[in-house]
């Protein structure tokens, strides 16, 4: 539940903001006549991010052992390379993001009503998208149980909650800093979701070692006991690790986390005086 609930959280308060940013600049701009094309196109977004999901869970009904065990670990992967993308596309355009959402719908808005409700749907529907695909796999790294429904519901509750407070200047979120605290521990969930992957893939026997295993500490930590759970849920740890598992887990982390606290390297603009080398666009860049 609470791996999920961060999912929702993180997932539901970049769709929210998306969402804020595209309303305030056409209430700020007194444009509100096109606010139900946005809506419309929010509500497509989110009606095949939806169906996303179930497609993805009735397919997977469908199928033998070998195979569910093949397509939730490739899920699983690809659901971690969505996230890894996202983590460190907000990290470079979270600065610049309302700039490019308002001059995208200026150009939609220019362009007629169909282009204002195709914008807004790939606007949200590219969170929704990376949130069915990166929730399916956390589910099914979870368990069958209702407890990652309730904790990603939960997140999403809360996340527009909050994206509402943050529009109407209740409050004041830092989100540098929320986003930094989220992708770090998104880091070690999506770890977790790629080491099931990785196992799954060794039970549908396309990936070898299943029976050879890093450690077994079930006698310490046992799966059904609350603190067991927690760390499944979370952190999808499991007291049976095998010895790919284990290398996939640390080398993820260890690469992913490095590179995501890592401060990104600036280029100095070039002195008033000095030669013109780097161009304005360095400077802009600098700026930024």
């Amino acid at each position: 539940m609470l791996g999920n609930a961060l999912i929702g959280l993180r997932e539901g308060l970049e769709a929210s903001l998306v969402v804020s940013i595209l309303v305030a600049f056409l209430v700020r701009t007194d444009r509100r006549r096109e606010l139900p094309k946005v809506w419309f196109g929010v509500g497509v977004a989110i009606a095949v991010s939806v169906g996303v999901t179930l497609a993805l869970t009735l397919s997977q009904q469908a199928l033998t052992f070998e195979a569910q065990e093949a397509l939730g670990g490739s899920l699983s992967i690809i659901a971690v390379g969505f996230v890894t993308w996202m983590i460190f596309w907000m990290r470079r355009v979270g600065r610049t993001i309302a700039t490019e959402l308002e001059g995208g719908l200026e150009k939609a808005i220019a362009m007629g009503s169909v282009a204002v409700v195709v914008m807004a749907a790939l606007a949200v529907g590219r969170e929704g998208l990376e949130t069915a695909v990166f929730f399916f796999a956390a589910a099914q790294a979870a368990g069958e149980t209702t407890g990652p429904l309730i904790g990603f519901l939960l997140g999403i509750a809360v996340a527009v909650v909050l994206a509402y407070l943050i529009y109407r200047g209740a409050v004041k979120l830092n989100l540098g800093k929320f986003f930094t605290v989220t992708g770090i521990l998104l880091i070690f969930v999506a770890a977790g979701i790629l080491a099931y992957g990785v196992h799954d893939l060794q039970e549908a026997g396309i990936l070898p070692g299943l029976n050879t295993l890093a450690f077994d500490v079930s006698a310490v930590i046992p799966a059904d006991s609350w603190y067991g759970t927690l760390l499944k849920g979370v952190f999808n740890f499991s007291p049976q690790t095998t010895v790919l598992e284990a290398v996939v887990w640390v080398l993820y982390v260890a690469i992913v986390l490095t590179l995501f606290v890592r401060k990104p390297r600036r280029r100095e603009a070039p002195s008033p005086g000095g030669s013109a080398t780097g161009s304005s666009t360095d400077a802009a860049d600098t700026r930024a």
